[in-house]
């Protein structure tokens, strides 16, 4: 008998049910492996997530003995003629929650179905699955607080076991899979990125484990020092699952093992809101923004996307994320404040731009992020919100390291001068440009527009 196992977001080998369980519906026949390059997804996905994809089926084909089958075109036409051609009994998924992966993957099981191949959902790339989480009523959380006390009362199971050995059937590459991975492996303009693979993603995180997660809750919001794990590409991808995370984790006790926590808690909040609120993928979520005045500002927008702004600490996040495929997040923050409250635009253009060059573009967490600091989404008091990115600059990167690093006009202002380079005759004198708007008279004028609506 003949399994395949779809991958999706699951590209691993350790505690990974639905490989278990293709693995044990194939017992003495043939379990194939395989991952659809789906056009939709491939060409909206922006080069640094397709050389990223790209680089870790590479790593997940090493390890798999070069015998990860590659397929390219409509999953809902695709997975199930490699079903026919293989004379499978059964295709295996690890179950996705997100709208659009839903929609594809109940198309798929019906033709499955017609065809009288078994469809079968194992897992999740969450320690809790999203709609699993609710309130004494039966309904979702709405704020992250109560959320994430109930999901740690739910808890999670520990990792799936690791098969010692596993013996996959090649089926064939699809010539416009192998072409559309190498291309993206080797385009032009791309940052450097994380080392792929389940290994190297297991590497960084015991790291971190050993060095960082002790003093994570003092260190995490400081750019210059980064001690953030840098987990979360490997995450979006499911090279690691956040349950092995959770394990290693456990009985481990401080701030700064809760403050991570809290942090996979967000990501997994934001995949129930997802879940739950499927229009607010690319809609507010909140109504009570709805008729709130944007604006337009092409020059200004652009500044923002080429880190020119005139403000140094969100120049520095916008350069840092064309040169690393990544930013900090609380650089994060202060960058979409920046975007939504200082130049008045409606968070999506954003959230489109950072999907667009993040390695670790997750759109559940990226863009409910992003509707948390414009004040549409999940926060329960967004109105007095308005980061201030010159005290920002200067709270998170005290001596302005993290500024001269991404930002070398200003190489030449020691300390906090590098936060404020207008107030210094020679502030300026290295091509850094003039604030493209004042931060106070716009922070005011966000403030009026809230209260027009109210």
């Amino acid at each position: 008998m003949t399994a395949i196992l779809w991958l999706r977001r699951d590209l691993r080998r350790r505690d990974h049910p639905a490989l278990l369980a293709a693995r044990d519906a194939a017992g003495d026949g043939d379990l194939v492996v395989a991952f659809v390059v789906d056009p939709r997804l491939w060409d909206g996905g922006g080069p640094v997530r397709r050389a990223w994809l790209a680089a870790n089926l590479e790593a997940l084909d090493d390890e798999l003995d070069g015998n990860l089958t590659l397929l390219y075109g409509d999953p809902r036409q695709v997975v199930p003629h490699l079903a026919q051609r293989v004379e499978a009994a059964s295709v295996h998924v690890t179950r996705e929650t997100n709208p659009a992966g839903r929609g594809r993957d109940e198309a798929v099981a019906r033709r499955l179905a017609d065809a009288e191949v078994q469809w079968v959902e194992t897992g999740t790339p969450y320690a809790v699955g999203p709609g699993l989480v609710v309130n004494g009523s039966g309904d979702p959380y709405k704020v992250f607080t109560p959320f994430s006390k109930a999901w740690r009362r739910h808890g999670w199971p520990g990792p799936a076991i690791t098969p010692r050995t596993l013996t996959v059937r090649h089926a064939r590459n699809d010539a416009q899979a192998t072409s559309a991975l190498d291309a993206a492996r080797s385009a032009s303009d791309l940052p450097e990125l994380p080392t792929p693979g389940e290994e190297a993603a297991l590497r960084r995180w015991r790291r971190f484990r050993d060095e960082h997660v002790g003093d994570y809750a003092e260190q995490r919001d400081l750019p210059a020092v980064d001690h953030t794990s840098r987990m979360s590409p490997y995450l979006k991808l499911g090279v690691v699952h956040p349950r092995t995370l959770l394990a290693d984790l456990d009985g481990e006790r401080g701030k700064g093992v809760e403050s991570f926590v809290d942090e996979l808690a967000w990501r997994e909040f934001y995949a129930d809101v997802l879940f739950h609120n499927p229009h607010s993928a690319w809609r507010d979520l909140r109504p009570a923004l709805h008729g709130m005045r944007y604006d337009e500002p092409q020059d200004a927008v652009a500044a923002w996307k080429a880190g020119r702004t005139g403000y140094p600490v969100v120049d520095a996040g916008m350069r840092q994320l064309l040169a690393e495929g990544w930013m900090h997040n609380r650089v994060r923050m202060i960058t979409a404040s920046f975007l939504t409250k200082d130049l008045h635009v409606w968070w999506p253009v954003g959230a489109r731009h950072f999907l667009d060059h993040l390695v670790d573009g997750d759109i559940a967490s990226n863009n409910h992020g992003w509707q948390w600091v414009a004040g549409t989404g999940t926060d329960a008091s967004p109105y007095f919100r308005v980061f201030n990115p010159v005290t920002q600059g200067e709270r998170f990167d005290p001596e302005g390291e993290y500024v001269r690093r991404w930002v070398p006009e200003l190489a030449h202002l020691p300390g906090k001068k590098a936060h404020r380079p207008w107030e210094h005759d020679d502030g300026l004198a290295h091509g850094y440009p003039e604030r493209i708007v004042d931060h106070a008279a716009e922070r005011q004028e966000a403030l009026d527009r809230y209260r027009s609506l109210s």
